[in-house]
């Protein structure tokens, strides 16, 4: 160093040696696939499914589905924390909790808003009003996933979570057994009536003094549940028995790994004598709960701080994906076993969070379409019959993800090649069976019976019950998204909204491509539709045909009903 400043020399030499501060290389590192498969089955003795009694008044109804749903015990009551994934998982863990009390159900709480923790919760209140207490991020995050990203996420969970694999296929699903959420489960949404802004909600309830505290972790609206007088800490999911999902595959926003850090370090911090996790078992006595906490808090931070450090070192997301390890003696422990979340995957949401999609290769920075780019790879290998002989070698020879690299460029040429479809299927299922990450697991089974024509994950099913518990602002904040530009590009008009029974007026502009929405009326509008609130949310879920719908006598149409439904065609898929 000359003043200060690295010479070219010293900087080449310290990049050298940054395979030495991260680990051993992917080959050397590597583990008997066999044995991480069998790892994995050997986990769903995890999911056993029972009720656990974790102290008195607080049982853990684990193995009814993906996520776990907490009952505690008052005086004259009793409050669910979390409310499964279905109405179908809810019933079942209902009845099982109605064998332990009969106490009326006097508060519910949302730990966050994630689908499993949620969509059971009308099964628990019924016809009831019952206070459904959350952090208010809450609100706008469930509106985002019943509206604005719900096709794609579904699509890509169900893959995730292998819900439509068969036993055999999916060993579990990392954090619970399965997932019962599919196109013909139902919904049984009712959206949190009671919220907080700040870091802490002092609640009573069933005569149990509980502390709800806003502790960012998985997301940003997670909260946990605090029970100072018997030490119980019901810890949302910010902590379960894997390597936590710093990044999910499925698809999500960005996670702040170093924020979940230190939630975790904040949970350690209150002393808890049982730790009850919304996945997996709870963990019981002072000293286990302290040292498991802090594992997991460190790993969490080796896993952030090593990544920012190879960033600056100049690493891009393959290489540090590559070479960021768990240290043997965190990753040696049973609750950081990589069942759920990886490290690699971690790495790369890390590094897309502080610096973006670019990894800093100019060669990536306009990259070949990938059409183009698998023509010339397939002219350079001499032709595509050429490519698909490699593609078939590295099958016979066991090289499942070469093989699978291969047929991406092969059905870039030619989607609809069945050959390549059958053999890229192979691979995947090869791939499969040797994983030991669920996640990965179900995902590659799940894309294989894709190629292989058997599955079409189709959509979630919406109910009446779930459109009308939608507020109308979540309705309109995903029309942007669902216009159509072809059909829109030469089209500028103007639609107001009326709703017959709530007084609300909305206005969607169209601009050639581009749809302006905000809650007002404007001044000349070109059509007006008269509508009561709960047929235009049909409508606007595809639930309801618009023509069918404009024909009744409660909707009243200015402008021309005619225009009106070429108006709403705009917004197609």
């Amino acid at each position: 160093m000359r003043n200060g400043i690295f010479t070219r020399g010293m900087l080449v030499t310290m990049v050298m040696l940054v395979p030495l501060a991260f680990g051993c290389s992917r080959d050397a590192a590597t583990v008997d696939p066999g044995a991480r498969a069998k790892e994995l089955a050997e986990h769903s003795a995890e999911f056993k499914r029972e009720v656990v009694k974790v102290a008195d008044g607080v049982y853990s109804a684990i193995g009814f589905g993906l996520a776990n749903s907490i009952l505690l015990e008052g005086k004259d009551g009793v409050v669910i924390v979390d409310t499964m994934e279905s109405a179908e998982a809810a019933a079942e863990v209902k009845k099982a909790f109605e064998k332990i009390t009969s106490k009326p159900l006097k508060a519910v709480i949302f730990t966050h808003f994630h689908a499993d923790h949620v969509f059971g919760a009308g099964v628990f209140t019924g016809d009831r009003r019952v206070d459904i207490y959350a952090h208010e991020k809450t609100l706008a995050e469930l509106d985002r996933i019943t509206t604005l990203t719900q096709e794609v996420t579904y699509r890509r969970a169900m893959r995730m979570f292998g819900t439509f694999l068969q036993q055999g296929e999916r060993e579990n699903c990392g954090i619970g057994p399965f997932l019962k959420f599919n196109d013909t489960t139902t919904m049984a949404y009712r959206r949190p009536t009671k919220t907080f802004s700040g870091e802490r909600m002092k609640l009573n309830a069933a005569g149990l003094a509980l502390e709800l505290i806003h502790l960012p972790g998985e997301t940003d609206d997670q909260i946990v549940v605090w029970m100072p007088s018997k030490k119980v800490l019901v810890c949302a999911d910010n902590y379960y028995k894997s390597f936590p999902n710093l990044y999910t595959i499925r698809g999500t926003k960005y996670r702040d790994v170093l924020v979940w850090a230190r939630s975790v370090e904040r949970m350690r911090k209150l002393g808890a004598v049982h730790l009850v996790p919304c996945h997996s078992r709870p963990v019981s006595g002072k000293e286990k709960v302290d040292y498991v906490l802090a594992d997991y808090r460190d790993a969490i931070q080796y896993v952030h701080d090593q990544t920012v450090r190879g960033i600056n070192r100049g690493l891009g997301p393959d290489e540090l994906a590559e070479w960021v390890k768990l240290p043997a003696h965190l990753a040696e422990k049973p609750y950081l076993r990589e069942y759920y979340g990886t490290v690699a995957w971690s790495v790369r949401n890390i590094y897309n969070g502080y610096l973006g999609w670019f990894g800093g290769d100019s060669a990536r920075l306009d990259p070949l379409p990938a059409k183009e780019r698998a023509e010339r790879i397939a002219r350079l290998a001499g032709g595509r019959g050429k490519l698909l002989t490699e593609a078939r070698r590295a099958m016979d020879a066991g090289e499942h993800q070469w093989t699978l690299e291969m047929c991406e460029y092969l059905l870039a040429l030619d989607p609809d090649a069945n050959d390549v479809r059958r053999l890229r299927a192979a691979a995947l299922r090869a791939r499969a069976a040797r994983e030991g990450n669920a996640n990965a697991r179900n995902y590659y089974y799940s894309e294989a019976m894709e190629s292989e024509g058997k599955l079409e994950p189709g959509r979630p099913r919406i109910t009446r019950d779930v459109v009308r518990r939608v507020p109308l602002p979540a309705i309109f904040a995903a029309m942007g998204a669902k216009l159509d530009p072809e059909k829109s590009k030469d089209v500028v008009t103007t639609a107001a909204f009326r709703f017959t029974d709530t007084g609300e007026a909305w206005t969607i502009q169209v601009r050639r491509g581009v749809a302006f929405i905000e809650p007002v009326y404007p001044a000349k509008p070109d059509v007006v539709i008269s509508i009561p609130s709960l047929l235009w949310k049909e409508i606007a879920a595809k639930t309801a045909n618009p023509a069918v719908a404009f024909a009744r006598g409660d909707v009243k149409i200015e402008g021309g009903v005619l225009n009106a439904v070429k108006f709403l065609r705009l917004f197609g898929e």
